[in-house]
Formats: structure tokens, C-alpha cells, sequence
């Protein structure tokens, strides 16, 4: 018989729109939390992240909203804020990622929420945090991938600052917003009182760079775009082949022996400039020139046999063609598929941390705006004749009938 999932029995209220918030959402549902999330009547931003899209929604939007169920909520209307209310006495973790201040001035903050529920765990999720001179500054991962530094050490030394291919900020933001709550609902069951957690986007890619930050704050020289090179190791970056890219990693002493002796490289093994790490950071463009001509003259398929079979650590760069032409990559534990009521089978993307006793199970799609909006109401008391009420004056949208919404996309 399967143990139940590590966070079944924990209720959480999402808020939150884009990318970091509702991806931490995301990954507590998939350990079995029971979260609702709250779309603005039109559908948070994060729905028109495309393309592409899948039917009205982004695939981006899809891979980051499994396991919830939507409410379309009008905040903005005299009954929005109380409708809110009414949920959040419900839950166990209220999540949201507005601007500071925004939540209080709805009566929806921490302070307001927590007084007639103290065992909440509320949790904040913003650009710049709480507090300082940026604190009310609008941010995006991109704005902040360039405002933490991020940006600086990334990309060719003679090329511009480039951003990191992914949202980077948003999903290391999202895991440190999945810690933290996880450790308040802990400190819950030792005291019995929940409390609020700060995350924000500019000190997750702060922490993000601990290493080069480590460095920096020793030496007081800012570490500079490197492109695949690593600061404190050499050879440790990517080179060009015959038919493409190998990616080299032979820096331990006993590894650049086995190197220089593969390549018929006596020179380099000799050479001063070269003798140990420290040396070999110190002189890296003479070194990745003198390594250039020695690998330019096989395929990259050829060297990694070569290189594989003297315990030298090398790579193939692949992209995501090649992966998803592996077997072992593509399968459905890595990328489970859940079946949508409009669209049908849609992908997405397991969370990392395999849990043997409890492991993730997501439980269903993301959710149209407004799916489960009579369903969430009734459950928090809302009478037929109020539900009626609620949706002619705008205060809430219900999703149209499934039928008409798969006719719409074709898929009927």
C-alpha cells in the first residue's frame, strides 16, 4: 500500500502570478498539498507567457501551474478582498507575490490574516524585498538577473552582459520560497504558530552566487564574464571540436596528467605557466589555445570515447533535440504527462528531489481560470442564491462549461 504524500492534510491558498510563486505552489501540490489558486477575473499574467501556447494558455503557464485548482477572484471589487478572507481562514500556507505593501492595503498581509489565524504560514514573494531603496521597484527575472550581478559574470569576456537562458531568478526564488515554508509549517508543529517568510527574487540569485560572491568578498576583485570558463579551475570550460562542442573538466592534478599524456602534450605538462591550478586560472587564454588545437582534430563523439575511457570528466553540449531523443532522458519520470479536460495529454516537468517512502505524485493539470470557482465557493460556505449573486456583480468568474471551452479549441 503506497504511503500518503508527505504534505496531505496541508491546504494552500496561491496568490501569486507569473513564474516563482506559482511554481513553489506547484511543487508543494505535487508532495500532496490541496492548493487553490486565486486568478484574477481575465487569468494572471503568467497565462500569456508565449509562445507557445496550448489553447488559450502558454505552455509555459501549463508547466507551472499543475495540481491547483482556480478561483477567478475581482479583487478589486467590495467583495473580492472577503472572499479571500474567507479561503485564507481555510489554509495552512497563503502565498502571494504582489509589489509590499499591496496585500495590507486590501486587508489581505500577514498582520490582518494572521490575528484571527495565528497557525497561518503566509509567505511573500518580491522582486527587491521588504525593505531599502528598491523595495517598491517593479522586477522581473531579467531586471533582476541584471540588478544581482548574475548578468556581469555571464556570457564571452569580449561580448555584452547576456542573461541566463532560464528564468533563473524566478525558479531558484520558487525552491527557496518551497524551503522556507516547509521549515515554518516545522517550527508550527514545535510551537503551534505560524509566521511570515520573505523571499525575494534579488537575494535568491544573490545566494545563488555564493561562490563568486566568496571570492569577491576575499579578494575585492569582481569576477568578469568567462563565458564557459570556471574562475577558480582550469581546464574547465568547453572547446571546440571537429563537428561541434566537448566540454572538459580535467583540473585535479591526476586528471590534466592523464590529459597532457592522451594528447602527446609533453609541452604542457612541463610548462610552468601550467603547473598546478592556481597556474593554470592564472594563464587560461594561453592554456584553452594550446587545448583548441589539440581538440579542433577529432569529433566530439571521438573524444568523449577517448577521454571516457581514462576517467577524464567530459561532455557532449546538447541541446534539447539531442536530449529528447534519449530514452532515459524522456521518460515519464522525468516528464510526467497529465491529462487536461480541454486540451487533452500535456507535459510537464518532475520536480528533482526523489522521496523514497513519499515521493511527488502530481495530481492533475493547471486549471482554466475560474474551473473550480462554484465548487471552492461552495465549500467555504457560499449559499446557491450568493454564489448566483457573486458571479452577476463580477465579484467572481466561473469557468464556461468544458464542453463549449474543448469546442472552442477544435478538440471536441
Amino acid at each position: 500500500m503506497p504511503s500518503p504524500s508527505v504534505l496531505e492534510g496541508i491546504t494552500v491558498l496561491d496568490l501569486s502570478q507569473g513564474a516563482a510563486g506559482p511554481t513553489a505552489a506547484m511543487i508543494l501540490g505535487d508532495y500532496g498539498a490541496k492548493v487553490t489558486k486565486v486568478d484574477p477575473p481575465e487569468g494572471e499574467w503568467g497565462r500569456r507567457l508565449g509562445p507557445p501556447f496550448l489553447g488559450e494558455d502558454a505552455a509555459a503557464y501549463l508547466g507551472m501551474n499543475r495540481n491547483k485548482r482556480s478561483i477567478a477572484v475581482n479583487l478589486k471589487s467590495p467583495e473580492g478582498p472577503e472572499i479571500v478572507r474567507r479561503l485564507a481562514r481555510g489554509a495552512d500556507v497563503v502565498l502571494e507575490s504582489f509589489r509590499p505593501g499591496v496585500m495590507a492595503r486590501l486587508g489581505l498581509g500577514y498582520e490582518e490574516l494572521s490575528r484571527e489565524h495565528p497557525e497561518l504560514v503566509y509567505c511573500a514573494i518580491t522582486a527587491f524585498g521588504q525593505d531599502g531603496p528598491w523595495r517598491d521597484k517593479p522586477g522581473v527575472d531579467g531586471i533582476v538577473q541584471a540588478m544581482s550581478g548574475l548578468m556581469s559574470i555571464t556570457g564571452e569576456p569580449a561580448g555584452q552582459p547576456v542573461k541566463v537562458g532560464v528564468p533563473a531568478a524566478d525558479m531558484v526564488a520558487a525552491m527557496n520560497a518551497v524551503q522556507g515554508i516547509l521549515l515554518a509549517l516545522l517550527h508550527r508543529t514545535q510551537t503551534g504558530r505560524g509566521q511570515r517568510v520573505d523571499v525575494s527574487l534579488l537575494q535568491s540569485l544573490l545566494f545563488f552566487q555564493t561562490v563568486p560572491w566568496s571570492m569577491y568578498l576575499a579578494s575585492g576583485k569582481s569576477p568578469g564574464r568567462m563565458g564557459s570558463a570556471a574562475p577558480y579551475s582550469a581546464p574547465n570550460e568547453v572547446y571546440p571540436t571537429q563537428d561541434g562542442f566537448l566540454m572538459v573538466a580535467a583540473y585535479w592534478p591526476d586528471r590534466w596528467a592523464r590529459l597532457t599524456r592522451l594528447l602527446g602534450a609533453a609541452d604542457l605538462a612541463t610548462d610552468p605557466r601550467f603547473k598546478d591550478v592556481a597556474s593554470r586560472v592564472e594563464n587560461r587564454p594561453a592554456l584553452y589555445e594550446a587545448l583548441s588545437g589539440y581538440f579542433r582534430v577529432r569529433s566530439t563523439g571521438e573524444w568523449v570515447e577517448i577521454l571516457e575511457r581514462e576517467d577524464i570528466l567530459c561532455a557532449q553540449v546538447l541541446d534539447f533535440d539531442a536530449l529528447a531523443a534519449l530514452p532515459h532522458v524522456m521518460n515519464p519520470g522525468r516528464f510526467p504527462q497529465l491529462t487536461h479536460p480541454v486540451l487533452g495529454a500535456v507535459p510537464g516537468v518532475a520536480v528533482p528531489a526523489l522521496l523514497a517512502e513519499s515521493p511527488a505524485q502530481p495530481a492533475g493539470p493547471a486549471p482554466l481560470v475560474g474551473e473550480h470557482s462554484r465548487q471552492i465557493l461552495v465549500e467555504i460556505g457560499c449559499a446557491p442564491e450568493e454564489i448566483r449573486d457573486l458571479l452577476e456583480r463580477g465579484a467572481v468568474r466561473a469557468a464556461q462549461d468544458l464542453d463549449e471551452a474543448a469546442q472552442a479549441q477544435g478538440r471536441s
